[in-house]
């Protein structure tokens, strides 16, 4: 049985719904932590719905904010107990996406995730899973989960957006490169990467700007 996620939306600015971008925060933030993003990049993508669910859990470590799945050397929790976290996330995420296509009548090719941090995290693992490939996946600031079991369980490779920052010490920014190497070693053949230059872990207006070009592209718009 999945948890139905809770999620916040900013309707497409031209009032049609052509495409859709999900985003996906971070162990500890809630959905307002990404929903403002649409506000810059809504003016260069009228016809996209943005909308951004609630992690499934309540964070120990973060009273007004959610988790996709317990981090033990944060907040102590058994590998196993991480791991279950996990799948279970893995799931509610998987019929959410299913739900949005669904409701607001799209295609997985009009279908951009955009992770943060744990939501990248969550976008890596799911979204290779599924069967159809969506437009695309913006990686800020994660690393990929379980690589060793990728190869074996990937369904579909869309393209990928990987950005990182520097100077970022929550998730170390060789993330990124071992991220490029284990996709591209399971056969992606669209693995893009940015780095933001004396960025810790956030998203720097450089990282925006190179994630609005990959979905402009990846959606098609001129």
């Amino acid at each position: 049985m999945t948890r139905a996620l809770e999620a916040q939306r900013r309707e497409p600015i031209s009032g049609e719904t052509r495409s859709c971008v999900v985003f996906l925060h971070g162990y500890g933030a809630n959905a307002a932590d990404l929903i403002g993003l649409a506000d810059p990049l809504g003016e260069h993508m009228p016809d996209t719905l943005f909308i951004a669910p609630d992690a499934p859990e309540d964070c120990a470590g973060s009273p007004m904010g959610f988790q996709w799945f317990p981090i033990p050397w944060i907040d102590g929790s058994s590998e196993e107990e991480s791991r279950a976290g996990l799948d279970r996330a893995a799931a509610d995420l998987d019929a959410f996406l299913d739900g949005v296509m669904v409701d607001e009548d799209l295609l997985p090719e009009q279908v951009i995730v955009l992770g943060f941090s744990q939501g990248t995290m969550m976008a890596l693992h799911v979204v290779p899973r599924r069967e159809d490939p969506v437009a695309g996946i913006v990686a800020f600031s994660g690393r990929l989960l379980e690589p060793e079991s990728l190869v074996d369980e990937v369904q579909s490779r869309p393209a990928v957006l990987l950005i990182h920052g520097d100077a970022d010490d929550v998730v170390p920014p060789q993330s990124l490169p071992q991220a490029a190497e284990v996709l591209q070693g399971a056969g992606w053949k669209e693995v893009y990467a940015h780095i933001m230059k004396g960025t810790g872990h956030g998203i720097a207006p450089d990282g925006l700007q190179v994630a609005l070009a990959f979905m402009r592209d990846r959606l098609g718009m001129s």
